[in-house]
């Protein structure tokens, strides 16, 4: 007869275990580079435990989707190419209301947004010229012309828009009809605010909705690191190109 030697169970240090359950329980979308990055562990020791404990997050089932031959929303330098978007957010007693976003393709900033009741293009509008005084300092002409990106829908094609982003010294530039993908930077940023932020509370007011978006945007800037910037936030890329 033979032993058959048992393998002992992995071992988990419990000061390592308890602030990793503490931050995806309150933010169960986080993976486990951005954990790791904001405790400031080593990520493959938090791949481990998210590992073992069967707490990583569920991914999308991803099939074959065709992609049009376009150039992509990324950006060599700060100010190359911006891209701007809307999306709708249930806000309780205000019932649905439109934020508008802007974002700097290099850097991921988020530089811009407004929310409001209405979908027409002053929401837009004004989350232009809040990006422009976030990034410039003032309204007014642009040092040097870049591009804004979007899609063709009505508030970016219309009259009122399209003579704000000139008179600034903006240029912009659309997406083919009907391929979201080429305006894929502001789309990911979109979906990952409704994912740790927007879906994660039950908004009682407009008001209410404006207050915690702007907390969470200010995280995501200057807090949340990112994987694409290298686990960098964006607003410390910023920093690196100026």
């Amino acid at each position: 007869m033979y032993y058959r030697a048992q393998k002992a169970e992995p071992k988990l240090q419990p000061h390592l275990v308890a602030p990793i359950k503490a931050m995806i329980e309150e933010n169960p979308s986080f993976g486990y580079r951005t954990v790791a990055g904001l405790l400031g562990f080593n990520k493959n020791t938090v791949q481990r435990i998210f590992q073992l404990k069967g707490w990583q997050v569920k991914k999308r089932p991803v099939g074959f989707r065709p992609r049009v031959q376009a150039l992509p929303s990324v950006a060599q330098r700060p100010n190359e190419r911006w891209a701007t978007d809307l999306c709708r957010i249930w806000a309780g007693k205000d019932n649905w209301c439109h934020l508008a976003l802007v974002i700097d393709c290099h850097t991921r900033e988020l530089l811009g947004w407004h929310l409001s009741r209405s979908g027409k293009s002053k929401t837009a509008e004004s989350a232009l010229e809040h990006a422009l005084i976030s990034r410039f300092g003032c309204l007014g002409r642009v040092p040097e012309t870049f591009l804004l990106r979007s899609d063709n829908g009505l508030v970016f094609t219309s009259r009122n828009y399209t003579a704000l982003v000139k008179s600034y010294g903006l240029q912009q530039e659309f997406i083919t009809p009907y391929t979201p993908e080429q305006n894929g930077m502001v789309e990911r940023v979109i979906r990952t605010m409704k994912e740790q932020c927007v879906h994660r509370h039950r908004f009682e007011s407009l008001t209410h909705a404006s207050r915690v978006i702007t907390d969470w945007i200010s995280f995501y800037n200057n807090r949340r690191p990112h994987q694409a910037l290298g686990m960098k936030t964006p607003a410390r890329i910023y920093e690196l190109a100026a």
